[in-house]
């Protein structure tokens, strides 16, 4: 019998999209394990980077390495991680669900065991690209899944559940990984990492997807246009990780990397453009609407990075510690769940642009209620700010994967398409809002610094008598008044550099919530002109 030939489904089992798993009827205990078992593979997929990038400080020490060095950690993963979709759906396609569940989550293992072993940056760097990759296919396989854990009416929902699930790893991190620290320092994250790797490969041994389709899929070309694109996203991921480090126009690598990644990503493109059975559907992902979709995610997506890049590094630069944030994190983790489970209650195919317009809005109240803070906003004040935006960052992700997969149920050729797409823009989207908002923050912190210090002149009387109250301070252990002095403006000028930053995080939260803004009236505006163009077309016809 030929392994490719295409079975005879029952029409409640036929697999919805090429490479995914049929779906038979389970029994109610059987869909429940699914679930979990869905829960689990996603989280774990996700767990890994959040863990990392929740502890770079701690882990840089360990490493004895620079904060700029430290960032091509998570900077690997997301290099990886976004162009192996090129490859995951085809692989899923010709040698089955069963092989690609158990090659990757024995990757996945045998990566994180590696960890174990890492000793300097280099072969961290190495170990935390090869999770990407393994990575990347968790968070399909999480998906697969949930969806046999719902029946069919309920499909949406469980998309919604299995997609978003992954988004709880960096509050979930946030709040445990310290104790992780303290149970074997550095080695008590990855260990704790192995162990979910080997619970997840267990359960899926134990609980196999139903088989679905074959399909000889994979050609030559197809590794020559994998080699072309992964090569330039990973050339843009690296520009724009490190950007803000290592600052744009001081570093000449990042000017070569930019100049590499377009050509190189052209390059990919315009090989796939004049081929007659394309890995990548250009003239589709060129198309008006699918443009928009993608337009549309990556503001999104930059909209979100606020939690991560704004508000704590706002509270870091209070110096604030993980454990006086620890409810914080709590906090934004039952926004995410929130957010992800009134997603799945409420979600409506013919209504997906009203959850995107709501998570918006959301996120632009608690962006501007955070533009008020100042050195004395403790995390207690940012709980409601904080929550408004976890909810709004995972109520969005179902519609927007759900309006991308109608357009691909239209034309199942175009899945491999639309999957590199919506994780390109979901990772760059994410890139380009802390790659915006960290330059933004360095910039402003730069003005409002030389604002203040233009204000501070030696011949104010408030000024001076700031800094003898500094030096005065220190009266008990510097006896000499010129020292006591000069300890006096350095603690004037720290407090001006405190200030400033608190000024530029504060333009920070305004710039997010106008970006929020400036997305609504836009997503509002397209959304009454195509009301427009259907009420136009109805007339005609009748």
């Amino acid at each position: 019998m030929d392994k490719y030939a295409p079975r005879q489904w029952q029409p409640h089992e036929k697999p919805s999209l090429p490479g995914s798993p049929s779906t038979p009827l389970h029994a109610p205990a059987k869909r429940l394990a699914f679930g979990v078992v869905g829960l689990l593979v996603a989280i774990t997929g996700g767990l890994g980077n959040a863990l990392v990038v929740a502890n770079l400080p701690f882990l840089q020490g360990a490493l004895g390495a620079t904060s700029a060095e430290m960032a091509w950690l998570p900077a690997a993963f997301v290099m990886t991680n976004v162009s192996m979709n090129l490859l995951l759906v085809k692989f899923r396609q010709q040698f089955g669900l069963r092989a690609f569940t158990e090659v990757f989550l024995v990757l996945y293992a045998l990566v994180t065991f590696a960890h174990l072993f890492v000793n300097d940056l280099n072969s961290a760097i190495a170990v935390r690209a090869a999770h990407g990759m393994v990575g990347a296919a968790l968070s399909s396989l999480g998906l697969y899944y949930m969806i046999q854990a719902f029946p069919a009416q309920w499909r949406l929902k469980a998309m919604v559940l299995g997609l978003g699930a992954s988004q709880l790893a960096v509050p979930l991190a946030r709040i445990f990984s310290e104790d992780l620290l303290q149970i074997a320092e550095w080695r008590g994250l990855y260990l704790f990492e192995l162990g979910l790797a080997l619970a997840a490969l267990g359960c899926v041994l134990l609980l196999k997807l139903p088989p679905g389709d074959r399909f000889k899929t994979f050609e030559p070309l197809d590794f020559l246009t994998f080699s072309l694109m992964a090569s330039g996203t990973a050339l843009l991921c690296a520009a724009l990780s490190l950007g803000r480090i290592d600052w744009w126009l001081d570093a000449p690598w990042i000017g070569v990397a930019l100049a590499g990644a377009i050509a190189l990503i052209f390059s990919g493109l315009a090989i796939e453009h004049n081929r007659s059975n394309p890995l990548l559907m250009t003239r589709w992902l060129g198309s008006g609407a699918i443009v928009r979709l993608a337009l549309c995610v990556i503001l999104i997506r930059m909209v979100t990075s606020e939690q991560s890049t704004g508000a704590v590094g706002f509270l870091q630069a209070l110096n604030m510690g993980s454990e006086q944030m620890r409810t914080l994190y709590a906090i934004m983790l039952l926004g995410a769940i929130a957010g992800l489970a009134t997603s799945a209650l409420t979600i409506n195919p013919n209504h997906l642009v009203l959850p995107l317009f709501i998570s918006l809005a959301a996120m632009a109240a608690g962006a501007f209620m955070d533009s008020s803070s100042s050195n004395l906003t403790r995390p207690a004040q940012m709980y409601l700010s904080q929550f408004l935006l976890a909810f709004g960052s995972t109520f969005f992700f179902g519609p927007s994967m759900a309006l991308g997969i109608g357009h691909v149920r239209a034309n199942p050729r175009n899945l491999v398409s639309f999957s590199v797409l919506f994780g390109i823009c979901n990772n760059l989207g994410g890139l380009i809002g802390s790659a915006l908002l960290g330059t933004f923050q360095t910039l402003r912190e730069k003005f409002h610094s030389s604002t203040l210090v233009d204000q501070l002149s030696a011949l104010e009387p408030l000024v001076g008598a700031r800094v003898q109250g500094g030096g005065a301070s220190y009266a008990g252990v510097i006896v000499d008044p010129a020292q006591r002095n000069e300890v006096g403006m350095r603690l004037l000028a720290n407090a001006a550099t405190r200030e400033a930053n608190v000024l530029a995080y504060n333009d920070v939260f305004m710039l997010i919530g106008v970006i929020a803004i400036l997305t609504m009236i836009w997503i509002f505006i397209r959304s009454l002109y195509l009301r427009y163009l259907n009420a136009t077309s109805g007339a005609s016809t009748r």
